[in-house]
């Protein structure tokens, strides 16, 4: 299913608040999890996500060519429809300013430990005393592991 099946217009108005409440609470959910330093929790609300997503891109990309699809709603609907697209852009917004600051938190780990094998590495290297010491300790850890 790729768009919401909808007999008029307030039906799809009304699936599309149902289908867009669900979405902002998957996001919402998964922000949760990342601010909690729990991504791995996130990974079981993918599928919905992602199908609910391609539902709403799709209807959004289908309403926008063709207005008629959401046309002639009451004030009403047309306000908690509105309400709930703001909601939802609201939580997208959180959760892509979450998703940045875990990408440069990641991102400076993963440099300070190549930098610090490359420093260790840089050290190892040579002749002398440092360099006969490393030889030994992996001659050891084959050893060990054979």
């Amino acid at each position: 299913m790729t768009e919401l099946a909808a007999a008029d217009p307030t039906e799809r108005a009304r699936e599309l608040i149902r289908l867009t409440a669900r979405l902002t609470e998957l996001i919402e959910e998964e922000t949760g999890h990342f601010e909690r330093r729990e991504p791995h929790k996130a990974v079981d609300l993918q599928v919905e996500k992602t199908r609910l997503g391609s539902i709403y891109r799709r209807e959004t990309q289908l309403a926008a060519r063709d207005p008629s699809r959401l046309s002639g709603l009451d004030a009403a609907l047309g306000g908690k429809l509105r309400e709930t697209v703001i909601a939802f852009e609201a939580a997208l917004a959180r959760n892509g300013r979450v998703v940045e600051a875990l990408k440069a938190i990641t991102e400076g780990l993963v440099k300070a430990i190549a930098d610090e094998a490359a420093r260790q590495s840089a050290a190892d290297g040579g002749y002398g005393p440092g360099a006969m010491q490393s030889a030994r300790i992996g001659a050891m850890a084959v050893s060990q592991s054979a």
